[in-house]
């Protein structure tokens, strides 16, 4: 019998790379950064594991009206099963058991395997829009390697291609420098709407500049070319605020003073707009206070003051982030109780969930997330083949093998 040892002597941890050999991280510091490697890997694995969680969460109500939500579950406070059909942007396979997630976490899956191919701290456009064709391609290539009379192959793959189909046309023109062909498309980017295309990728982006808010807001305002106004301006802040979260001692003023003040585009001096960001922050502090106030029901009462600022789409930028940044001040930025706001106001839970849930996940750590999340890792593993840990664990080994670069 033999026996093979593999070893990784690298800034202090050791590494199989394989599935069945992961990643051990140990108590050694991190360069520039105040984490060991172990502290480092639970805030990394939290802010992945921690959206997931809000994503499945609020997959089974995605975009259910609130009373309908009330009337089928009353008031939730857990995870439940998926029955729902399979779509592109929802879930690829047909009732799924509870911690089965959708877009929002495959978003993270391609972006995590995007920066652990990175050999430099610094991002590019360019770079993140040919991991999204270098996808859809693989997606229409498969056709060609299926070999089946039956429909179920095609349909499943077509779920594939259909998820990034609007992404790809945007992306082509925007690689191969056709500028007048990349505003055309970009303006037709599902319907030309404000759509939180960059808060889905958010997350990741700021768990990659882990205690550097400012780089990570200016990687995710760099690759965020499918953002459209000031939607640009809240994805590369919801970035910012997850790498604000995961030094040791962050706490929820650390987040706000981001929010608050961190503005490297200078959206501040927009002449007679100023910044539409800090407005939704102001509101979201403002409806939290007030629902406070309320004698009977206060979440209901902070749920009726966010119901007057709905826009036409559920996933539109601005309203996805002053439900966010509601659902956190409202709580104090507690975890479960955040799922627990959003999940229940509807509109586009799903979402919503899964940006505070990065967030957070990345303030709080992966070991003080709620219990149910080893079903997530178990789901995502073994029905969606999305590895949650050992994409947290390379993307850990990636951030401390880049720790000793300025930018």
């Amino acid at each position: 019998m033999k026996l093979i040892f593999c070893s990784l002597l690298f800034f202090g941890f050791f590494a199989c790379g394989s599935k069945d050999h992961p990643i051990v991280f140990g108590s050694k510091p991190v360069a520039n950064l105040n984490l060991t490697e172990e502290e480092l890997y639970d805030k990394v694995l939290g802010s992945l594991v921690g959206s997931a969680l809000g994503d499945a969460m609020g997959a089974p109500t995605e975009m259910w009206s609130r009373a309908n939500i009330k009337s089928e579950y009353g008031y939730v406070t857990n995870l439940d099963s998926m029955i729902r059909e399979a779509s592109a942007e929802g879930p690829w396979k047909w009732n799924l058991p509870a911690g089965g997630t959708t877009d929002d976490t495959r978003w993270k899956e391609l972006t995590y395997n995007y920066l652990i191919k990175q050999n430099t701290k610094t991002l590019t456009a360019k770079g993140f829009a040919e991991a999204i064709l270098s996808r859809y391609q693989n997606a229409i290539d498969q056709y060609s390697k299926i070999k089946s009379f039956d429909p179920e192959p095609y349909e499943d793959n077509t779920l594939k291609v259909a998820w990034l189909q609007e992404w790809a046309k945007v992306a082509k023109p925007y690689v191969e420098n056709d500028i007048v062909k990349f505003n055309k498309n970009l303006n037709k980017f599902y319907g030309g709407e404000m759509v939180c295309a960059g808060l889905l990728i958010a997350p990741a982006i700021g768990a990659f500049y882990p205690g550097d808010p400012e780089a990570a807001y200016n990687n995710m305002y760099e690759i965020g070319i499918y953002d459209i106004g000031y939607a640009r301006d809240i994805s590369a802040l919801a970035a910012a605020l997850t790498a604000a979260g995961m030094p040791k001692n962050a706490n929820s003023n650390d987040l706000l003073a981001t929010a608050r003040s961190l503005d490297p585009e200078g959206f501040f001096k927009s002449r007679l707009v100023g910044r539409t960001a800090f407005r939704i922050v102001q509101e979201a502090k403002n409806i939290s206070k007030i629902a406070k106030q309320d004698s009977i029901d206060i979440l209901e009462a902070a749920f009726h003051l966010l119901d007057k600022h709905q826009q036409d789409m559920p996933f539109h930028a601005g309203e996805i982030y002053l439900q966010v940044m509601t659902a956190m001040i409202f709580t104090d930025f507690d975890f479960q109780k955040t799922m627990e706001f959003l999940v229940n106001y509807g509109r586009d839970n799903d979402t919503t969930s899964a940006i505070a849930g990065g967030i957070l996940g990345a303030l709080h750590g992966y070991k003080n997330l709620p219990s149910d999340k080893s079903k997530i890792i178990d789901v995502n593993k073994n029905q969606l083949h999305i590895n949650l840990e050992s994409l947290a664990q390379e993307l850990t080994k990636k951030i401390i093998s880049l720790s000793h670069l300025k930018k």
